[in-house]
């Protein structure tokens, strides 16, 4: 059996996901990859059949997503031609992490396409939002990437085909301790905006993990270090809690590791504030901004709040096979198998 695996790589989360999905996959058949976009810092250690320019955003360094950027990036004829000439009827399987260019060449050619990722959750009407609902980018995240069938994943069962995060091994495996550190994770955000805030809050040592400078440095109890897994895991492991954006696998991890969470959702960037109205029910603060009196809110956090508990248990194995079964059967409706269609109304 030939199956294709499509991964979206802009951000980090996406190509981490596929390390614990891949090797699940090679048991159910003759796998192949293929990625598209370019803003991770994350590898895969697999081959990769087929790279494609494909869709994103690129981040910006004030909190937010740099649209400038992100249009001069933006390649449509090459997209229309990628989705017309991928050899998609060539394989028996289609298993898709928010990757458009597969995905919208089976709604051409009439193929299943079965999601395994978050941004599918988001076909729910009971998954959380914001207060104020942007309408076009619902629609966007709709039809970014359209499905026939859902595995779709979240921070809690909101629906019954979402199901909780799948968790790196490596995360499982770390054992969590607390030297007193607090570990900063936000890449919209430039470390040179975030000192002059860090370095008012004297009692902690922060490690900023950052996309922005090339080289570590230190400025007062302040360590900022290039975006690395080995030295970010470590961190997280040994933090008192995670400052983060409103992304879904970094804060899933740092609750399932039994760490405190303190979120700041990207500025014009709707999935991260769906993420961010979803942990504000768990009960994780949340800030749009950083305005007048954060570093108070922040030092408040610090030294008040406490973790989320969460059960998030390894059911990696179960949703690949699941995923694999529903692209085997069609998954051409709602049926009641726990997935939603394409065409699901949001």
């Amino acid at each position: 059996m030939k199956i294709l695996f499509a991964i979206q790589a802009t951000g980090n989360g996406h190509l981490s996901r596929a390390r614990e999905v891949i090797p699940y996959l090679e048991q159910h058949g003759d796998l192949d990859i293929m990625v598209s976009g370019s803003d991770a810092e994350v590898s895969v250690p697999y081959p990769i059949k087929f790279r494609k320019h494909g869709l994103g955003f690129t981040f910006g360094g004030k909190g937010g997503v740099n649209y400038w950027s992100t249009l001069k990036k933006l390649k449509p004829l090459r997209l229309l031609r990628d989705i017309r000439s991928f050899p998609i009827e060539k394989y028996d399987v289609v298993i898709n992490d928010y990757e458009a260019i597969t995905a919208w060449a089976c709604q051409m050619k009439d193929k299943p396409c079965i999601a395994l990722s978050h941004q599918s959750s988001f076909s729910s009407r009971l998954m959380p939002r914001p207060t104020k609902r942007d309408l076009a980018v619902e629609l966007l995240l709709k039809y970014y990437a359209p499905f026939t069938g859902a595995v779709a994943l979240h921070f809690g069962n909101y629906d019954n085909f979402v199901h909780t995060p799948i968790i790196r091994s490596e995360i499982r495996q770390l054992e969590s301790i607390d030297k007193g550190h607090c570990t900063v994770y936000l890449p919209a955000f430039h470390d040179k905006l975030l000192l002059p805030i860090l370095k008012s809050i004297k009692d902690v040592e922060w490690h900023v993990f950052t996309k922005h400078s090339k080289q570590p440095y230190t400025s007062g109890n302040v360590k900022v270090k290039p975006i690395n897994n080995d030295a970010y895991i470590t961190s997280l492991a040994t933090c008192t809690g995670l400052v983060s954006g409103g992304g879904f696998e970094g804060p899933a991890e740092a609750m399932f590791l039994g760490k405190k969470l303190f979120v700041i959702p990207q500025k014009g960037q709707y999935e991260q504030q769906c993420n961010a109205a979803a942990l504000h029910l768990m009960g994780v603060p949340v800030v749009s901004q950083m305005g007048p009196g954060f570093a108070t809110t922040l030092s408040n956090w610090l030294n008040r709040s406490k973790p989320i508990e969460v059960n998030y248990p390894d059911q990696t194995e179960m949703l690949v096979a699941k995923a694999v079964q529903m692209a085997l059967d069609g998954a051409n409706s709602n049926n009641g198998n726990g997935y939603m269609s394409a065409q699901s109304s949001i």
